[in-house]
C-alpha cells in the first residue's frame, strides 16, 4: 500500500487511541462525581463540569449516560481519586491525579514510571507549598460578546472570580476565569446564570514559582510526565517545570 498508507493508518490509530484514553478519564470523572454527589447534574456541580468535560472531549450522549447509570450501581462502590508526590530528574516537583478501583496497582505503577525515568515518589503534602489550587473555565473568544466582558468580569468577582484573561490552547483562543479552588462551585453556578457556554472547566494546580532547565534536561523531565499521562488510572499530571 505504501508509505503514505502506512502513515495515515498509523495516525489514525494514534488518533483512535488517544479518544480511547480522554473517553475513559471522562468516564472515570463522572464516576467519581456521581459518588461524591449523586446522579443529578442539576443539584451536583462536580457532575455538571464532568458531563461538560466529557463532551468537550466529543464523547457520545449515549457513553456519558450509560456512565452515570453505571455509576449509580453498586458495581463501581470500590472507585476512587489518589493523589501522589514526587520529584522528577532535576528536582522539579510533580503531582499525579488518579481515579482507580485498585490503588495498589496504581501506586505500584506510578512508583515505578518515577523510578525508571530517574525521579522519586515522594509523600503526600510534600508539595503543598509549591502548588496553589484553583478552579479553570475556558469559553470560546466568541461566546462573549466584546461589550460584554467588563462588565461580566465585575459581576462575576462578587462570584468567586480572581482572574479572567485571554489565553491560547490547542490553536483555540479562549477567555480563561480562574477563581479559588473553594469559589468553583460558585463561579460555575455564576457563569450558567449568565448563559455564558462553558467549552470545559477543570481544577488545576498552579505552580508558585517554577523551576529554570536546559532543553536537554527538560526534555527528561518530559519523558516522565509523558509516561505518567500514558497511563489509564492517571487524571492529570502537574509540574512546576518553567
Amino acid at each position: 500500500m505504501g508509505r503514505a498508507f502506512e502513515y495515515r493508518k498509523a495516525t489514525k490509530f494514534a488518533r483512535w487511541d488517544r479518544m480511547a484514553k480522554e473517553f475513559s478519564k471522562a468516564g472515570r470523572q463522572i464516576t467519581i462525581a456521581v459518588k461524591q454527589g449523586g446522579p443529578d447534574p442539576d443539584t451536583n456541580h462536580t457532575l455538571r463540569r464532568a458531563i461538560q468535560n466529557a463532551k468537550a472531549v466529543q464523547m457520545p450522549k449515549d457513553r456519558i449516560e450509560s456512565a452515570i447509570k453505571k455509576a449509580s450501581s453498586k458495581d463501581t462502590s470500590g472507585f476512587q481519586e489518589a493523589v501522589y508526590e514526587g520529584m522528577a530528574p532535576h528536582g522539579v516537583a510533580i503531582v499525579v491525579e488518579t481515579a482507580t478501583d485498585n490503588p495498589t496497582r496504581t501506586v505500584a505503577n506510578v512508583r515505578s514510571y518515577f523510578r525508571k525515568k530517574g525521579g522519586q515518589l515522594g509523600t503526600n503534602g510534600m508539595h503543598d507549598f509549591l502548588f496553589t489550587r484553583k478552579g479553570v473555565f475556558y469559553v470560546e473568544l466568541d461566546k462573549i460578546e466584546d461589550e460584554q466582558v467588563e462588565e461580566l468580569e465585575f459581576e462575576l468577582i462578587d462570584h468567586g472570580l480572581e482572574e479572567m484573561k485571554k489565553e491560547e490552547e490547542e490553536g483555540v483562543e479562549y477567555y480563561m476565569f480562574y477563581s479559588k479552588f473553594q469559589d468553583f462551585g460558585n463561579l460555575q453556578s455564576a457563569l450558567e446564570n449568565n448563559k455564558i457556554e462553558v467549552k470545559k472547566s477543570e481544577l488545576q494546580r498552579i505552580p508558585t514559582h517554577t523551576k529554570e532547565l536546559t532543553d536537554e534536561q527538560v526534555d527528561e523531565v518530559l519523558v516522565l510526565i509523558d509516561k505518567l499521562e500514558e497511563d489509564d488510572d492517571v487524571q492529570a499530571v502537574f509540574h512546576n517545570l518553567a
